[in-house]
C-alpha cells in the first residue's frame, strides 16, 4: 500500500503538484498581474488555500470519488453511473447529460494537450533564472523532454510510478522545506488561513480581483485528472497521498512563497526565489523531473477517457494496451499517446513561454468541473437516492467555484483559451458523429 501510495503521489498529481512553480508567479508577474501589496499577497495566498481544501480536498476527494464505475474513474465514469432509460428521464434530458458528459470529455483531451507542456516548460525556464546564456535552449530542451515522456508511456503507469515515484517524494519534501524556511520570517502569513483575506481581496480589488482568479486556478487544474486517474491506483491510495503528502507540502510552499513576496515584493518567479542560490540548479533539475512524471496524469487521464469513450459507443474501437496483470484500469493507448505528443510539442515550439501558454490555459478544465458537478447531482440524486435538497445544496456550493473560476478563465478566450475549446469542438463533433 506505501509502494502504491507513492506512485500515485509520482504521476496522479498533474498541475496540483507542479502549481507551485507557476501559479503564484502568473499572479503578481503575469499579464493581468496585481501589485505585491502585503493585503493583496495575503488575500492571493488565503485564495490559494481554500481553493485546495474546497475544490481538491472536498469536492473530489471527499465527493467525486466515491462516484466510481468498476473502479474507474471520469466525466464517463459519472455518465455511466446515470440511469438514462426514459422511464426515469425525458428524451430532452437524457440528450443533454449525454451531451454534457461528451462535451466534458472532449474538453479534458483539449486541457491534456496543454497541462504536459506548460507544466515541462514552467520547469525548464528555471535555467533562465540560474543563467540567462540558457534562454535559447529552453524550447529545445523542452520539446526534447517531453518527447522522451511520450515515448515511456508503453511501459504503463504502474511501472513509471514504482520507478520515479520516490522523487516525487524528494520534490514534495523540498517544496515543504523551502516553505518552511521562509514562511518563519514572516509568520503573519499563517492568518491567510482565515477567508476572511479573500473576501477582502475581492472588495479591494473588484473586477482586477475577478481575473485574478484565473490565475488562481491554476493551483487545482489537475484535480478532474486526478478523478480520470483513479482506475489507475485505486481511491484509497490517491486520498493517503495527498492528505499525508500533497496537501502539507503544497501549503507550505505557498507560504513560503507569500513570506518571500511580503519581504521583497513582486519578483519574476517567486518559487525559483525562495531557493538558497547554491541549490538552484539541483532544484531546477529535480522540478523539471517532477513536471514530466507529474505530466503523467493528463496523459493516463486520456487514455482511461478513451477507453471508456469505446466502451460507451463514442469512438470507434481503437488499439488499447492493458499494461498491468493486477490492475484492470492500467492501459496504453498508442494512437493517443502520438496525438498527445504530436500536440504537446506544436505548442511548445509555437508559444516558447509558460506565461503565453496560461492564457490559453484553465478554460476548458473549468468547463469540465463545472459539467462534473452537473453530472454527480444526478448521480447521487437519481443512483444513490440522496435527499435532493441536501444533493442540491452540496452541488451548489460546488458551482459556486466551478462557476467563479471559467468565469475568470472566459475572459481568456480570445487570449489563447479558444485553443483547447478549439480542440474539445473538433473532438465532440467526432464522438457524436460516431
Amino acid at each position: 500500500m506505501v509502494t502504491l501510495m507513492i506512485a500515485a503521489a509520482g504521476v496522479v498529481y498533474g498541475d496540483i503538484g507542479t502549481s507551485p512553480l507557476y501559479a503564484m508567479k502568473e499572479c503578481f508577474h503575469g499579464p493581468h498581474a496585481i501589485a505585491a501589496t502585503p493585503e493583496n499577497v495575503l488575500g492571493v495566498l488565503s485564495l490559494f488555500i481554500w481553493s485546495l481544501i474546497v475544490v481538491v480536498s472536498i469536492k473530489y476527494l471527499i465527493f467525486i470519488l466515491r462516484a466510481d464505475n468498476c473502479g474507474e474513474g471520469g466525466i464517463f465514469a459519472l455518465f455511466a453511473l446515470i440511469p438514462t432509460n426514459h422511464e426515469r428521464f425525458n428524451k430532452s434530458v437524457v440528450s443533454a447529460i449525454t451531451i454534457s458528459a461528451v462535451f466534458g470529455a472532449a474538453l479534458l483531451y483539449g486541457d491534456g494537450v496543454i497541462t504536459p507542456a506548460i507544466s515541462v516548460l514552467s520547469a525548464v525556464e528555471g535555467l533562465e533564472v540560474a543563467t540567462a546564456a540558457a534562454a535559447p535552449f529552453v524550447v529545445p530542451i523542452t520539446c526534447i523532454i517531453l518527447f522522451g515522456l511520450f515515448m515511456v508511456q508503453r511501459a504503463g503507469t504502474g511501472k513509471v510510478g514504482r520507478i520515479f515515484g520516490p522523487i516525487m517524494i524528494v520534490w514534495f519534501f523540498s517544496l515543504a522545506a523551502l516553505g518552511i524556511r521562509y514562511m518563519l520570517r514572516n509568520p503573519e502569513v499563517f492568518g491567510a488561513v482565515n477567508p476572511v483575506y479573500a473576501v477582502e481581496f475581492f472588495v479591494r480589488n473588484r473586477f482586477a480581483g475577478f481575473v485574478v482568479l484565473g490565475s488562481v486556478f491554476l493551483s487545482v487544474t489537475g484535480a478532474e485528472a486526478l478523478y480520470a486517474d483513479m482506475g489507475h491506483f485505486g481511491r484509497a491510495p490517491i486520498r493517503r497521498a495527498w492528505f499525508i503528502l500533497v496537501f502539507p507540502a503544497l501549503v507550505l510552499n505557498y507560504f513560503g512563497q507569500a513570506s518571500f513576496l511580503l519581504e521583497h515584493g513582486e519578483s519574476e518567479n517567486p518559487f525559483y526565489a525562495i531557493v538558497p542560490e547554491p541549490l538552484l540548479l539541483p532544484m531546477v533539475v529535480i522540478a523539471t523531473m517532477a513536471t514530466v512524471i507529474a505530466s503523467q496524469a493528463l496523459i493516463s487521464g486520456a487514455f482511461s477517457l478513451t477507453k471508456q469513450a469505446t466502451q460507451l459507443g463514442f469512438l470507434p474501437r481503437l488499439k488499447i494496451i492493458h499494461t498491468s496483470g493486477t490492475a484492470v484500469g492500467q492501459i496504453y493507448a498508442p494512437g493517443v499517446n502520438t496525438a498527445l505528443m504530436i500536440g504537446c510539442i506544436t505548442l511548445v515550439i509555437l508559444f516558447k513561454e509558460s506565461s503565453s501558454l496560461a492564457a490559453a490555459y484553465g478554460l476548458a478544465v473549468t468547463a469540465t468541473m463545472g459539467l462534473t458537478s452537473v453530472l454527480f447531482y444526478y448521480v447521487a440524486t437519481r443512483t444513490w437516492n440522496w435527499n435532493k435538497w441536501k444533493a442540491r445544496a452540496l452541488v451548489v456550493g460546488f458551482l459556486i467555484f466551478d462557476l467563479a473560476f471559467f468565469g475568470s478563465n472566459l475572459l481568456k478566450f480570445f487570449s489563447g483559451g479558444w485553443l483547447p475549446v478549439g480542440i474539445a469542438l473538433v473532438i465532440l463533433l467526432i464522438m457524436m458523429t460516431w
